[in-house]
């Protein structure tokens, strides 16, 4: 692949090479995984099943489970009705969930399963036992990618779940958006620091970032549970986070309960967060602690001391669209160059965002959406970067071009602590903005003449 990209750039419009993404189920499944006692189940073959645990279990370092309706040439002619009566039938007998959140995959979905149809006579046989509960979200891989899967299987828990008693509960409903388990705990962190009392969904933390202790649990004490999002409806406000993972199950919600909706970006740095505080604030009638005021602070006094070293720095972006839209303002606000930014993910809204976002500090930049990693080799082959940010994927690019990485967002499959440490909050812009200073000054230390090897930066 790297021997292979060349400058030349030529129009592609039916090739995608190491696209900046992946398919929907493996969103849909991440979900599901934030609902406390819950059992995700791919309803298709069993090779993208094992596919979709593996892949998030190498970005998460944690067993990830979910069941499968293990289609054979049979399921594909004649539909997958039997394989989903006895794939429930054992699930509930042998795992005993609480619930289990079903997501298609591209097979089901070019034979025309109805799912519905297929948990009601579930249902009406008796297979899924009294008190328990079965949703789905259509999850076609063909379609969209891995944030869509996410934003389907919220809208699910909406759909499916959210109810309401007609007394508004003192609490805000928080749609995270596609991030990783430390990032739900910091979100959590902060409204409980401002006393606000939040349901959020899903929720990862304590589900995918266990403590180690020797005892095995299938199903985790983390997720949301089921009463908290059957409470959803009765809820201040919702707080949606990021256009792309959470806009679909906010909107639902509204339609369906009328509950005031309060779209954001993710936290990811100074403005972002402080607009997220201050929803926070404004919606629960609460004021800010001076605990976090003196997080911003020292936010402010990092940004301070290191922009001499960010200043005028060119970057290149890749990454999932909510994202990559929120870390390309945290990079405006460093005084830095985002010259490339590209998401793998559909959607005119990421272009439309980010050209707003940069129209007056890089207007020449080159956004894109639904493209590849190829063409971003390609762009910084005709004009080099002082860094660049991405997932794992991205370390090919940054070997051949020898240039500064810094791994961030989805999947991170070769380094660890990307689980345990947040990215959003003021807490987390400042670990981005370590990662970014140590990723330049060792390139610098590596790359520099003898004589400009300084041991004071």
């Amino acid at each position: 692949m790297l021997q292979s990209t060349t400058a030349e750039i030529k129009p592609r419009s039916a090739l995608r090479v190491n696209p900046a993404k992946t398919c929907q189920p493996i969103g849909a499944l991440y979900a599901a995984l934030g609902i406390h006692g819950c059992m995700p189940h791919s309803h298709g073959s069993q090779g993208c099943c094992a596919y979709h645990r593996s892949h998030l279990t190498r970005h998460y370092k944690e067993p990830v489970v979910a069941t499968t309706s293990s289609f054979t040439e049979g399921a594909s002619v004649f539909g997958g009705l039997a394989n989903m009566t006895q794939a429930l039938t054992n699930i509930f007998s042998i795992y005993n969930p609480d619930i289990v959140a079903v997501h298609t995959t591209c097979l089901s979905e070019v034979i025309g399963d109805d799912i519905p149809m297929m948990i009601k006579k579930s249902y009406d046989d008796g297979i899924i036992p009294s008190g328990k509960l079965v949703i789905h979200a259509n999850t076609p891989s063909f379609v969209g990618s891995h944030m869509t899967g996410f934003s389907n299987m919220t809208k699910a828990m909406v759909t499916y779940l959210s109810d309401r008693n007609g007394s508004t509960k003192n609490q805000l409903n928080l749609i995270p958006g596609f991030i990783d388990p430390a990032d739900m705990r910091e979100l959590k962190r902060l409204a409980a620091m401002m006393n606000v009392n939040i349901v959020m969904f899903p929720d990862t933390s304590d589900v995918l970032d266990l403590p180690q202790t020797g005892i095995y649990k299938m199903y985790p004490k983390g997720g949301v549970s089921i009463p908290q999002l059957k409470s959803t409806g009765d809820s201040i406000a919702t707080l949606a986070l990021g256009h792309f993972a959470s806009y679909a199950a906010a909107t639902a919600l509204n339609d369906k309960w009328e509950v005031t909706n309060a779209f954001l970006e993710l936290p990811i740095g100074l403005g972002p967060t402080d607009r997220f505080i201050n929803a926070l604030r404004n919606y629960a009638g609460v004021d800010v602690p001076e605990s976090i005021v003196q997080e911003r602070g020292r936010l402010l006094d990092m940004i301070s001391d290191m922009q001499q070293y960010f200043h005028g720095k060119r970057v290149a972006v890749a990454g999932d669209n909510d994202n990559v839209i929120a870390l390309v303002q945290f990079l405006t606000e460093l005084d830095m160059k985002p010259v490339y930014v590209i998401t793998g993910s559909p959607g005119n809204h990421f272009e439309t965002r980010v050209g707003e976002i940069l129209k007056e500090q890089v207007p020449d930049a080159v956004i894109k959406q639904n493209t590849d990693l190829f063409a971003l080799h390609q762009w910084m082959k005709n004009g080099p970067v002082d860094l660049i940010i991405g997932n794992t994927y991205c370390k090919y690019i940054a070997r051949a071009e020898n240039t500064p990485f810094v791994r961030f967002g989805f999947p991170i499959l070769d380094r660890m602590t990307h689980r345990i440490f947040p990215t959003v909050g003021y807490m987390g812009a400042i670990r981005l903005m370590d990662k970014m200073f140590d990723a330049m000054m060792d390139h610098k230390d590596r790359e520099c003449p003898e004589e400009l090897f300084e041991l004071v930066q």
